[in-house]
Parts: C-alpha cells; structure tokens; sequence
C-alpha cells in the first residue's frame, strides 16, 4: 500500500504545482462564499413582490492572467461562518471555506499576487488576513475608512487587521491590475467612501462586469431604486458610470448578490475563460 500512497501523494503535489502555473490565456473562477439569509428587500427600495429571493449569494473571485494572479473578495470569515449552524444573527452559512475552494483548484494564499475587494464591509472582507502576503490594491478613501475610529458596530476591522501592514497599491479611481486592460479596477464610490467594481475582459466569455454592492438586488436595476442612505451620496453617479461602462463594452453585469443569477453561474472547478 506505501508505493500506492506515495503515487497518489506526487500526484497531488504535481496537480498543485500545474494550477498555479500561469495560463497561456486568462480564466476566471467563482467561488461561492457563503449565502446570506433573508435579507429585507424594503432595505433597497424593493417590496417582496420584486424579488425573486430574499437570500442573497456571496461568491468570491479568482482570475488567473499570465502575469500573475487576482483575488476579488473573501467572503464572510470562514471561523464565525463555516459551521453547520452559520453564525450571526441570520445564521448566515458558509458551505466551503475559500482556502478549500483555491486548494482544489491548485492554488493557495501564496499563490495570490494581488488582493481586492469591493469594500471593507465583512460579506467581502471576511478572510482578507489570510492574504496579506499578497499585494493589496486598495482605493485609498476606502483603506482610510477601514482603519478610521469609530466604525459602525457591523464592521469587524480584527477580520481585515492584517492588510494594515500589508505590501500596498494605492490608487484613487479606476486601475489597471495587468497592465494590458483586460481587468481593470472600477472606482464606483457611494456604499462605501471607495468602493470598487471590476470589469474582467475574458478572451472566450467577453467583458463581464462584477458589481460589488453597487446592487444587492436586480430589482434595483430594473426598478431604479437603492438604500435610502445612498440617494445623497455617490452611488447614483457611480450606477450611471457603470451602465455607461456595460454600454460601451457590451459587458455582462453580474450582481453579486443575486442568489437567482449566481445559481446560473459555473462553479469551480469549471471557470470562464
């Protein structure tokens, strides 16, 4: 049985080493992060009636360039979530931890070149920790905003403590994570001081766009509506930015929290390309 277990190990530690060997063109993995339950539609604007499902979905995001690698979000915190019981109030529930999800793929937290998320808010920045040995591509008003005093109570800064101290970029407004425009960072300011959104432009599957929380629902879209807290600050003109965007690049616009669209997605192992 030795020789057999040491076969089925080298395998194993060869299929590692082939997914994290760059691809000779882009790919774009999904992950699902967890499932966020029963969430009050009126919170956006939306009765019951215009949405399909009051649970939203959470993915996280790996694209993989020749050039190096991109991790978009992190989910909830795999500590609090990954349990059969959830953790918070709703019993918010991770089925996968992320580091699981990229194992399974080849890849690990060393394998990551570059972090971003689309704001600090714990649904995104949940396990940041475990990739501050990447470099982390922050929009400075949000990075200010995260190590600010006097956070709101729902923000967990010991989640993201770590990217303090982490090798930064810090840009303000729209980046270029490659250098050859096929991802690019989108500074869509208004949920959070600098909040972002990414638009990926894959070499098969075309542009797709990645919202962030600029939506929550498709409603909000389609019926033209948002957080009451948001009318006055930035996201109108930053929903208006991005519809120019999927306008002029033909893109797909996925809302990330849309538990409808993302069911539709492929899941890793499977990727776009």
């Amino acid at each position: 049985m030795r020789p057999i277990k040491t076969i089925l190990g080298l395998v194993l530690i060869v299929a590692a080493a082939l997914g994290a060997t760059p691809p000779k063109s882009m790919r774009m993995y999904v992950f699902d992060c967890a499932t966020l339950k029963d969430r009050d539609p009126a919170t956006y604007g939306l009765t019951r009636q215009q949405v399909e499902s009051v649970d939203m979905s959470d993915p996280c995001f790996l694209i993989v360039h020749p050039r190096g690698t991109l991790l978009w979000e992190t989910g909830l915190n795999d500590a609090v979530y990954n349990r059969p019981e959830g953790g918070g109030a709703k019993h918010d529930k991770i089925d996968k931890s992320l580091k699981s999800q990229l194992a399974a793929v080849g890849y690990q937290p060393k394998d990551i070149t570059y972090l971003a998320i689309s704001h600090l808010h714990g649904d995104h920045s949940g396990n940041a920790n475990d990739y501050a040995g990447s470099t982390w591509i922050a929009q400075k008003a949000d990075r200010d905003y995260m190590f600010s005093e006097g956070l709101p109570a729902n923000i967990h800064p010991d989640e993201y403590a770590a990217l303090k101290n982490a090798k930064t970029k810090l840009i303000t407004g729209d980046y270029d994570v490659f250098g050859d425009g096929s991802v690019m960072l989108i500074f869509t300011p208004g949920h959070t001081p600098g909040h972002q959104s990414l638009l990926v432009k894959l070499p098969k599957t075309g542009p797709v766009i990645l919202t962030g929380d600029l939506y929550h629902f498709p409603g909000e879209r389609t019926f033209h509506t948002m957080p009451d807290g948001e009318k006055s600050k930035q996201t109108p003109a930053s929903r208006e930015k991005l519809e120019t965007l999927v306008k002029q690049t033909g893109a797909q616009l996925w809302i990330q929290h849309d538990t409808i669209g993302n069911r539709k997605l492929k899941k890793s192992p499977a990727y776009y390309e």
